[in-house]
């Protein structure tokens, strides 16, 4: 790679865009998008009974918070996330001056996975999260993606241990959520041991042509709704308010970036970007999205390839029916006992066949490079 400088623009803002070349299993529509699908489309069944409502508990909407259920669905069913709370691991990792929302979260996921009730409520959840955001306080629709990334980013301040490691910049979501690291010790927990990705970034500054590199660490991919129906892995170009600050020319300039995944998570979450803004204007796009069940393959677009067959198959889903001002926000999961899917709508839980989860009203996906084992309970709740 041609560079008059290896190091980093001085004022750096990402707004990166991954797309997926498709090969569908089915001939698509004309507004149909696909991220590729392998071949080999097995699933592993497990037969073990479940109590009634293990792992099945609605959740009580508490005025617009259907955002928030749809999420925590999605996040009682990652097994691994479940099982590290259900097993009381996370009492010795947790920091008790900021440990409010972990604490929480852990008593909920007890009552969500322990099949005890049909349906619980979320209250003391949402207000120890309302204390310290108070934009979820309000009883209006938010967004889903935006409450995610900010579950995930307590969670991990909670539970963070520090490591000494090069310093690099982390990245939650977006690049207007994205902070980094203070000093030279990485921190590591729970959330970035399943959820952590690696991006690089070639940036070529369009007016004198400098090319720099940068890596960042996400949790959630973010991934821009193309117009075409067959997209791969491509250049972007940065311009108007997405500008980025050339060092070499001492001004925000039009870049082209291109992006690798430097290193893949254990689990990877993708946020469709459904909600389109420019300027004044605004609208919800409504692309149908085909994303493969299972062996969602990675490896086109991992450089260096550090993990051999790097596929994936889908857990949850959140979708989200309506316009952009508002809408409602549902689940589908995949369940750990009966590998079965099942629809969250609030307090209402039901099966549904495979063949629903495919949805225009997708929303975040959520992929897991391993299967998963039922949880289990070893710490008094």
């Amino acid at each position: 790679m041609a560079s008059q400088s290896t190091s980093t623009p001085d004022d750096f803002n990402i707004f990166y865009s991954l797309h997926f070349l498709s090969r569908p299993s089915r001939p698509p529509s004309s507004e149909t998008v696909h991220l590729e699908h392998s071949k080999d489309s097995s699933e592993e069944s497990n037969d073990e009974t479940s109590q009634p409502y293990q792992g099945l508990t609605g959740l009580r909407n508490l005025g617009n918070t259907c955002y928030m259920n749809a999420v925590l669905q999605c996040l009682c069913s990652i097994s691994p996330l479940v099982e590290y709370f259900l097993s009381g691991k996370y009492v010795a990792a947790l920091h008790k001056e900021n440990g409010e929302v972990a604490t929480a979260f852990a008593y909920l996921m007890a009552d969500m996975w322990l099949g005890e009730f049909e349906c619980v409520s979320p209250e003391v959840f949402r207000s120890v999260i309302s204390d310290l955001c108070p934009a979820f306080t309000k009883k209006t629709q938010q967004d889903a993606q935006e409450f995610l990334i900010y579950v995930l980013n307590e969670l991990h301040e909670a539970l963070k241990k520090v490591r000494l490691q090069p310093f690099k910049r982390r990245c939650y979501g977006n690049t207007s959520t994205s902070r980094e690291d203070r000093g030279t010790g990485s921190e590591t927990s729970i959330i970035t041991q399943l959820f952590e990705g690696q991006l690089s970034y070639d940036i070529t500054c369009l007016a004198c042509q400098t090319t720099t590199d940068k890596n960042e660490v996400f949790t959630v991919l973010s991934l821009a709704i193309p117009s075409e129906s067959a997209c791969s892995l491509q250049q972007d170009t940065l311009t108007w308010n997405n500008q980025i600050h050339c060092s070499f020319c001492g001004t925000k300039q039009d870049a082209a970036v291109k992006a690798n995944i430097g290193k893949a998570p254990k689990m990877v979450i993708f946020h469709l970007k459904r909600f389109d803004y420019q300027g004044s204007y605004k609208r919800k796009l409504g692309t149908n999205i085909y994303y493969p069940l299972s062996n969602l393959d990675l490896s086109p677009y991992i450089y260096p390839l550090f993990r051999k067959n790097p596929k994936y198959n889908l857990c949850a889903v959140v979708n989200h029916f309506g316009y952009l001002d508002g809408g409602h926000y549902t689940a589908f999961c995949k369940h750990t006992f009966t590998q079965n899917w099942y629809s969250f709508d609030d307090a209402q839980v039901s099966e549904i066949p495979q063949s629903s989860v495919q949805s225009a009203a997708a929303y975040l996906l959520f992929y897991s490079c391993k299967a998963f084992s039922v949880p289990t309970k070893t710490h008094k709740y």
